[in-house]
């Protein structure tokens, strides 16, 4: 297997079927790939929908009984993933799955460890300016703590090499997933690669992580660098 996309989902029920759809549509040419959809314990019509694509080829569906955290269904993901890279992607649609093929090229071709997908090297529409200050602050402070140059530490357009993620040892459960996986890189000194993307935030109302989350965040940085 040659990709692995992991896919964290809770109460998606909006966008759950066509993300789904664009990703088993996509093409990694000369590539095999899968699909992993981690379900964390979703309690609106999820569930439900995701039982509609059972048995499509490439698609792996597993499920939490409960809510366990972004950090515990990317875990979960990676755990089951068979590829020699492995990609996250978001199921809210804020990033358009035909983007993966660029990001996922360099580490496929062996040219990168790792790749993140930057929206601020490419285009943000919508972000509220409360969270266009929260992500500019925590990589901000990433800079300055692990003296690194990226621009996009949040994003959640990530790839790695397999041997990469797995070495990392992750055991964050919610969304101080993003934040440790940065830490942890950095301090092993991997290079980031940045790719620019295109990104269209959802309605303030629907975004899942919180102020409390953006601090959670900038603590576990300060926790890993100092570890």
């Amino acid at each position: 297997m040659d990709i692995s996309v992991i896919v964290p989902v809770y109460n998606e029920e909006a966008t759950i079927s066509e993300i789904l759809k664009r990703l088993l549509d996509l093409e990694f040419p000369g590539s095999e790939k899968e699909v992993i959809v981690v379900d964390d314990g979703s309690t609106d019509r999820t569930p439900e929908l995701l039982e509609e694509f059972r048995g499509e080829p490439g698609l792996k569906v597993i499920t939490h009984k409960e809510n366990r955290g972004k950090g515990a269904a990317l875990r979960t993901g990676i755990e089951s993933a068979r590829g020699r890279v492995i990609a996250f992607q978001d199921s809210d649609l804020e990033y358009a799955p035909e983007e993966l093929p660029h990001l996922v090229r360099p580490v496929l071709d062996g040219e990168e460890d790792v790749v993140y997908g930057s929206r601020f090297l490419g285009s943000v529409e919508k972000m509220s300016l409360l969270f266009y200050i929260g992500n500019r602050a925590l990589t901000l402070l990433t800079g300055l703590l692990y003296r690194a140059s990226i621009t996009d530490m949040e994003t959640g357009f990530k790839v790695f090499r397999e041997e990469v993620i797995r070495g990392l040892e992750l055991e964050s459960q919610g969304f101080d997933i993003e934040p440790e996986i940065t830490a942890k890189l950095l301090k092993k000194g991997y290079h980031i690669k940045e790719i620019p993307v295109n990104y269209v935030a959802r309605e303030k109302t629907e975004k899942k992580i919180t102020v409390k989350d953006g601090l959670s965040a900038a603590l576990a940085l300060i926790k890993y660098r100092f570890r």
